[in-house]
C-alpha cells in the first residue's frame, strides 16, 4: 500500500508508495476512511484517477481526461501555445496562409486567424471561407466574379460610359484599374496617289492596389476616331477619345491614339501615335506616343508607341503608307511595295481572361497591305479599283487603331477617295478581391472558380470537361451560341440598311446527368459581310447532351430575309418588297433558347431594318425613322453574379434620315452603326455573351456598300456544381 502520514491537519508531507492501494492517516496514526477529503498542498507526480473535489493550485502537467459533473471555473484561464481561454475572450492564435495550408488542422469548423489576409477564416469542409471581413460591395459595368492563385476578385468591365458606384468598403479597400483609350482613325487614300496612314491605339493604362472608399466614380470609355475621307489635311482621320476613370484623389485618363495621316499628310499623335499618309517628299514625321513605356515591374504603367513614316515620295507610284503605333510595338514603316504593319498591343488578364488591348492599325500599298497589330488593329484598306480600300476597323472595346484607305485608281481624271477605318472603342476595367479559396474541384476543364457554395467551370473557347471525383454525378450548366453578324448595306441607289444579327441560343438547367470526359464546343460569332450581303450566322455550342443554336444572320437588300436560329436575325427592305425577321428558337426546344427577329421597314430608301431576336425578347421591326432595337438577353446567376447573355443586334438606318440606328439589346447585342452619309458598320456584339452584330447603316454617299454588318459575339459554356 501507499503509506500517507499527516503530520497537521492542514497538509500531507510524504506519499510513500507500496502498493496500488492508498490508505490516509491523521497525526495520531488512525485510518481516515476513504474518500475523505484532502486539504493542502500534494507536491509530486500523481499517475493514476483523481475522484472527488480538488481545491488549490495544480502545477505542472496534466495527462488525461477531466470529467467534470458540473462546471469548472479557470480564473487564470488556460493556454495552448498562442492560443487561449479567458472568462471574457478567446484567443485562436495567428497564422498565415503557407502555415495554414502545410500545419492547420482541416476538420469541418476550424479557426484560425490569417495575418496574410487580416481575418478570421473557417474551414467549410471544402474550402477556407473569411469570417466576419467586410467586402467591398459596388455596381457598374458587366459584373463577373474569378479565381486567380487562390483568391477571388470581382471585376466592373466598362465598355460604355457609366458609373462605378461602391455602396460598402472597408477602410483599407484598394482597386486595381485598367484604362484604354479609344484608337485613332485610319488616312483617307486618294486616288492613285497614295494610300492613309494607320491610326495609332489608344493609351493603355494600369494601376495596382489603388486606395478607394465609398462614393460614386465616373467612368468614361472613349469613342473610336472616325477614318478620313478626304484629300490634303481632310483625309486624316479623328483621333480617338481619352478614357477616365474619375477617382477624385487620383484621376486616371488615358488619352485616345493619334490619328492617322491622309495622303500627303502625317499621322497625329495621341496615346500611340499614327502613321504617315503617302505621297511625301520626305519621311521624316510620324505620330509620337504617350510617354508611358513597358514596365513589368513598377505597378503602375503606361503604354504607347510612336507611329511609322510612309515610304519617300515617288512620282511614278503610291507607296506604303506608315502603321499606327501599339501599346507595346512602334508602328512599322511603309515601303515601296508594302504598307506598315500595325504596332503590337500589350495582354492584360485583369477581366479574368488574358486579352491584348491597343494594337495600332495598319498601312497598306500595292500590292501588300499592311496587317493590324494585335490588340484590335485594323488592317490596311485593299488596293481594289472602283469604290473601295476602305481601312479595317480597329476592333470594339480594345482601343485599337483603325487601318489606312487605299483605292488603285491610275488615270482617274478627278479625286477618288477611299476612307480610312474608325478606330476601336476603349474600356476600363476595375477589379478587387473579395475573398480566398481552398477548395479541390472535382472535375478539370476550363478556368474554374468557388462561389460560396459551387464550384465553377468557364469555357470561352473549345475544351474538355473531365470529371475526377466519382462522387459527382450531376452539374447544372448554361450553354450560349454564337451570335449571328449583321447585314450590311447596300450599294447607292437602294440605300438600304442591314438588319441585326440574332442572338446565340440560350439554354439553361440542372442535375444534368454526366460522366468521365465530355467535349465542350464554344460556337463563334458569325462574321460580317459586305455589299449587300446578309450576315453569317453564328456556331453552336455543345456540352454533353444540349446542344445551343447559333444566332440568325442578318437581312440585306440584295441577300434574304433575317435568317434562323437560337434567336432569329432581322429582317431589310428587298428588291420586292419588305424581309421579314428570322425565326427564333429554331430548332425547337423546350424551354425556347430564343426569340424572332424584327421586320424592316417599307419605303425607299429604307429608313430602319429589323434588329435581332435575343433570349430574353424579340427584336423589334424597323420604323420609318429608325432602326429596331435588338432583343433583350436573358440573365443567369450560375457563375456566381447575375450576368446578362445573349442579346440580339441592332437594325440600321438610313443615314440622313434624321433618325437613330437601332441599339444593342442587353446581353451582348450590337448597335448597328451611327447615321453618316457614307453609311457606317455595325458594331459588333460582345465575345463571351454570344450577342448578335448590329446592322450596317446605309447612305447616299460613294462607300455606303463598304459598310458591313457587325461580327456576332462568341457564345460561352458554364458548368457547375456544389463544392
Amino acid at each position: 500500500m501507499a503509506i500517507i502520514r499527516q503530520n497537521s491537519v492542514s497538509g500531507i508531507n510524504s506519499i510513500t508508495a507500496q502498493s496500488n492501494a492508498v490508505d490516509f492517516y491523521d497525526s495520531s496514526g488512525n485510518k481516515l476512511a476513504i474518500g475523505a477529503d484532502v486539504t493542502g498542498n500534494v507536491t509530486g507526480d500523481v499517475t493514476g484517477n483523481v475522484t472527488g473535489n480538488v481545491t488549490g493550485n495544480v502545477t505542472g502537467n496534466l495527462t488525461g481526461t477531466v470529467n467534470t459533473s458540473g462546471v469548472s471555473t479557470f480564473s487564470g484561464g488556460i493556454n495552448v501555445g498562442n492560443t487561449f481561454l479567458r472568462a471574457t475572450s478567446i484567443g485562436i492564435g495567428t497564422t498565415n496562409t503557407t502555415g495554414r495550408n502545410a500545419g492547420v488542422s482541416t476538420a469541418q469548423g476550424t479557426l484560425i486567424f490569417n495575418s496574410d489576409t487580416g481575418s478570421v477564416q473557417v474551414y467549410n469542409g471544402n474550402a477556407w471561407r473569411d469570417v466576419g471581413k467586410e467586402a467591398m460591395n459596388a455596381t457598374g459595368g458587366l459584373v463577373n466574379e474569378y479565381v486567380e492563385g487562390g483568391r477571388v476578385y470581382r471585376t466592373h468591365i466598362f465598355t460604355n460610359s457609366g458609373f462605378f458606384t461602391i455602396q460598402s468598403a472597408p477602410p483599407s479597400a484598394t482597386v486595381d484599374c485598367l484604362v484604354v483609350g479609344a484608337g485613332g482613325g485610319g488616312g483617307g487614300g486618294e486616288g492613285n496617289q497614295g494610300p492613309g496612314g494607320g491610326g495609332g491605339a489608344g493609351a493603355v493604362i494600369y494601376k495596382n492596389s489603388k486606395p478607394i472608399s465609398v462614393g460614386s466614380y465616373q467612368i468614361t470609355v472613349g469613342a473610336g476616331g472616325v477614318g478620313g475621307r478626304g484629300p490634303g489635311s481632310t483625309g486624316n482621320g479623328v483621333q480617338g477619345g481619352s478614357s477616365i476613370f474619375a477617382n477624385p484623389a487620383a484621376p486616371i485618363t488615358a488619352p485616345g491614339g493619334g490619328y492617322g495621316g491622309g495622303y500627303s499628310q502625317s499621322g497625329g499623335p495621341g496615346g500611340s501615335g499614327g502613321g504617315n499618309g503617302n505621297n511625301k517628299t520626305t519621311s521624316a514625321g510620324s505620330g509620337i506616343g504617350n510617354a508611358g513605356t513597358p514596365d513589368t515591374v513598377s505597378p503602375d504603367t503606361g503604354y504607347g508607341r510612336p507611329g511609322g513614316v510612309a515610304a519617300p515620295y515617288n512620282p511614278t507610284i503610291a507607296q506604303g503608307s506608315g502603321g499606327g503605333g501599339g501599346a507595346i510595338g512602334v508602328g512599322a514603316d511603309g515601303t515601296t511595295t508594302s504598307g506598315g504593319n500595325g504596332g503590337a498591343g500589350v495582354l492584360m488578364s485583369i477581366s479574368g481572361i488574358s486579352t491584348a488591348y491597343a494594337g495600332g492599325g495598319a498601312g497598306t500599298a500595292n500590292p501588300t497591305v499592311g496587317t493590324g497589330g494585335v490588340g484590335g488593329g485594323g488592317n490596311g484598306g485593299p488596293t481594289a479599283s472602283g469604290p473601295g480600300g476602305l481601312g479595317g476597323a480597329g476592333l470594339f472595346a480594345t482601343g485599337g487603331g483603325g487601318g489606312g484607305g487605299y483605292i488603285s485608281c491610275a488615270g482617274c481624271g478627278s479625286p477618288h477617295l477611299a476612307a480610312g477605318g474608325s478606330g476601336g472603342s476603349g474600356i476600363v476595367v476595375v477589379r478587387y478581391e473579395i475573398g480566398q479559396v481552398g477548395g479541390t474541384a472535382k472535375a478539370t476543364g476550363g478556368t474554374i472558380s468557388y462561389t460560396p457554395t459551387t464550384t465553377v467551370h468557364t469555357f470561352y473557347s473549345s475544351g474538355t470537361f473531365t470529371v475526377t471525383n466519382p462522387a459527382l454525378t450531376s452539374v447544372d450548366y448554361l450553354v450560349v451560341a454564337g451570335g449571328g453578324s449583321g447585314g450590311s448595306a447596300s450599294s447607292p441607289g437602294s440605300w438600304a440598311s442591314g438588319g441585326g444579327g440574332g442572338a446565340g441560343g440560350f439554354r439553361t438547367g440542372s442535375e444534368l446527368p454526366i460522366s468521365g470526359s465530355i467535349s465542350v464546343t464554344v460556337g463563334g460569332g458569325g462574321a460580317g459581310n459586305l455589299k449587300a450581303n446578309n450576315g453569317n450566322n453564328g456556331s453552336p455550342s455543345v456540352f454533353s447532351t444540349i446542344t445551343s443554336t447559333g444566332g440568325g444572320a442578318g437581312g440585306s437588300f440584295y441577300g434574304n430575309a433575317g435568317q434562323p436560329g437560337g434567336s432569329g436575325g432581322g429582317g431589310a427592305q428587298g428588291p420586292s418588297g419588305i424581309l421579314p425577321g428570322g425565326t427564333g428558337n429554331t430548332p425547337p426546344t423546350s424551354p425556347p433558347q430564343g426569340n424572332n427577329g424584327g421586320a424592316g421597314s417599307p419605303g425607299v430608301p429604307v429608313y430602319g431594318a429589323g434588329a435581332g431576336g435575343g433570349a430574353g425578347g424579340a427584336g423589334q421591326s424597323g420604323t420609318p425613322t429608325a432602326g429596331g432595337n435588338g432583343g433583350l438577353g436573358a440573365a443567369s446567376a450560375i457563375s456566381g453574379t447575375s450576368v446578362t447573355y445573349a442579346g440580339g443586334g441592332g437594325g440600321g438606318i438610313y443615314g440622313p434620315s434624321g433618325g437613330l440606328s437601332g441599339s444593342g439589346g442587353l446581353g451582348g447585342g450590337g448597335a448597328a452603326g451611327s447615321p453618316d452619309p457614307n453609311g457606317n458598320s455595325g458594331n459588333p456584339g460582345i465575345q463571351g455573351l454570344g450577342g448578335g452584330g448590329g446592322g450596317a447603316t446605309a447612305g447616299p454617299g460613294a462607300l455606303s456598300d463598304q459598310r458591313s454588318g457587325g461580327n456576332g459575339g462568341s457564345g460561352i459554356v458554364i458548368i457547375a456544381y456544389p463544392s
